[in-house]
């Protein structure tokens, strides 16, 4: 249990006050609109629905105050910097923030369901109400109307011109409380279903496009309240309802039972949302502002197994490792934006980013690359960023595990790289002194672009007489007899037959219990970060191991999980 507080503590604290803030506020309003006086003679007609329709309400507009933070990546980025003194820990939890933003979104949808069937059996019972089809108290408050003197109106259903039938579509129809909420409805359906993993990773502009509802769906949120169609008791007359409720023939006639009166609350859903959206517009005109400047092409580098290489130069840009960039060609979409961890260093003059064909979006950019004549530059670029990442940090650890799958290496591109420049003017605020190294691959092709920079850093620990600095191990999990034969028969070379490189490639997947166990035995007093760019999968059974091999003594080894997250 120490071992799991020491990574998840935190955010398990931070998600139990989330929780708890969300409990409180459906109990608080359920009773509110059960047990209110106010509320005596809605509930006459409504029953147990009016506090399961608002309940759920309140829940919402703190949710939807919470969902436009996460994605506010400017924001983040300056929250991640101001938390420099706050420790590693609390920075953490910013790298979480799409989880966060999913897990509210899940709360949203669940709150959605709940207030739209309630109010759907509201509708029902208002309508019932309407045509005298329940008591006599019932019908005398639906009778009540702002046509006749001293007297306002309680049940939004104001017409029995229509169809008994059609009237609760009718009202859903033509009121702005039900317009707007089959508006915002039908565009957090589109949202939510858009977002499912496997449309995202194989339609990702129809996740895009339809991720852009949430426009309509805010501007229906501010609005949906203003239709007042939850009405309360008024305390101007004074109305006893104790009194009055089985003298409702006599309302207006005799001074202790006045006619009710009803009016609707003013429309809160805006008093939440509203400081979330100039922060987001805030956000989006950044990003604007950022689109406009000249970005130029340094170089345009073609790897294989299709792999794209683009150095970039923007006047003003500066990064640190680990950090990533969007990126916009209008030559393909005038509105698609996707995330790429940069390649580069902070020591170069300019930032790089390798893109691998992912996509439709990814293929069209590597097709217009490869068309073009040598050394042209290429077509616009809009870059937004750079946004910080969980590895960013990797230099505040004096031993940090690198794990990457496939492209997932290009975070670790930039710490390795920028390792190799501070060798070269011996920084001395270099606080690590070992890292591991972990590259997961399936094709042998995808180790190409990376073994240079890995035989510049071998060269550099020999020449410096730190080869113990960094221990690599190269995995590769795509592989036929025919290839395990040919490395077997050259394994006695100097250099591995697929990368040239000192350090032989594994063949299989990493024995994690047994890589663990080395690191916490070459290290037992330190505090070890493991990094991860790479699939949930694997993601998961790195986050175990750290817990398991973690020690609650602070004198002893301590691992903490770090995800890169887009």
């Amino acid at each position: 249990m120490g071992n799991w507080i020491i990574n998840n503590g935190l955010t398990a604290f931070i998600l139990v006050v989330w929780m708890g803030i969300n409990i409180f506020l459906f109990t608080w309003f359920y009773l509110f609109y059960d047990l209110g006086d106010q509320y005596f003679y809605t509930r006459h007609i409504l029953g147990s629905a009016l506090a399961w329709a608002r309940a759920p309400a309140a829940v919402l507009n703190f949710n939807c105050l919470l969902i436009l933070l996460p994605v506010c990546r400017n924001l983040l980025s300056l929250l991640r910097g101001s938390f420099v003194c706050c420790g590693r820990t609390m920075r953490k939890q910013l790298d979480k923030n799409l989880s966060f933003h999913k897990l509210v979104a899940y709360m949203i949808a669940l709150m959605t369901a709940v207030h739209l069937i309630a109010h759907l059996l509201n509708v029902e019972w208002y309508n019932n109400s309407r045509r005298g089809e329940y008591d006599n108290l019932s019908t005398a408050l639906s009778n009540l109307s702002d046509s006749a003197p001293n007297s306002t109106y309680l049940n939004p259903i104001r017409t029995t011109d229509v169809d008994a039938q059609q009237t609760p579509t009718y009202f859903v129809f033509t009121t702005i409380a039900g317009l707007t909420g089959v508006i915002i409805t039908l565009a957090l359906i589109l949202i939510i279903t858009s977002s499912m993993e496997v449309i995202r990773r194989s339609y990702f502009e129809v996740f895009w496009y339809t991720h852009h509802l949430f426009v309509i769906f805010f501007i229906g949120l501010v609005f949906h309240g203003a239709g007042f169609i939850v009405r309360k008791q008024l305390t101007d007359p004074p109305h006893n309802y104790a009194v009055c409720k089985d003298r409702y023939e006599d309302w207006g006639r005799i001074p202790e039972c006045p006619v009710p009166q009803f009016g609707g609350g003013p429309a809160q859903t805006w008093w939440w949302v509203i400081g979330p959206m100039i922060l987001y517009i805030c956000e989006r005109v950044l990003r604007f502002i950022r689109y406009t400047q000249a970005v130029t092409y340094r170089k345009i580098v073609m790897h294989p197994s299709k792999v794209l290489e683009l150095q970039l130069m923007k006047n003003g840009f500066k990064m640190e490792v680990g950090q990533y960039v969007f990126l916009n060609c209008p030559a393909i979409s005038q509105l698609e934006w996707h995330p790429f961890t940069m390649t580069s260093a902070p020591e170069e003059d300019f930032f790089g980013v390798h893109i691998r064909s992912a996509g439709d979006w990814t293929d069209k950019l590597i097709d217009i690359m490869q068309q073009l004549p040598e050394g042209s530059q290429g077509p616009k670029m809009g870059v937004d960023g750079p946004f910080g990442t969980a590895s960013e940090d990797v230099f505040d650890y004096e031993v940090s595990m690198l794990v990457g799958a496939g492209i997932g290496v290009t975070p670790f591109a930039s710490i390795l790289k920028s390792i190799w420049y501070k060798f070269k003017i011996s920084n001395p605020k270099l606080r690590t002194r070992k890292i591991y190294f972990y590259w997961i691959c399936r094709e042998t092709h995808a180790f190409e672009w990376f073994a240079d920079l890995l035989q510049v850093l071998e060269r550099e620990m020999e020449e410096r007489g730190m080869v113990d600095f960094l221990t690599y191990k190269l995995y590769l999990t795509g592989w036929d007899q025919g290839h395990a034969t040919h490395a077997w028969l050259h394994s006695d070379e100097d250099t591995d037959v697929v990368t040239g490189l000192k350090q032989k490639t594994h063949y299989g997947r990493p024995a994690w219990d047994k890589e663990f166990e080395q690191v916490r035995n070459e290290n037992p007093t330190s505090v070890v970060g493991t990094f991860l760019c790479g699939p949930a999968a694997l993601a998961k059974v790195l986050s175990k191991k750290c817990a398991k091999y973690s020690d609650v003594d602070p004198r002893k080894t301590k691992f903490y999980f770090n995800k890169e997250n887009f």
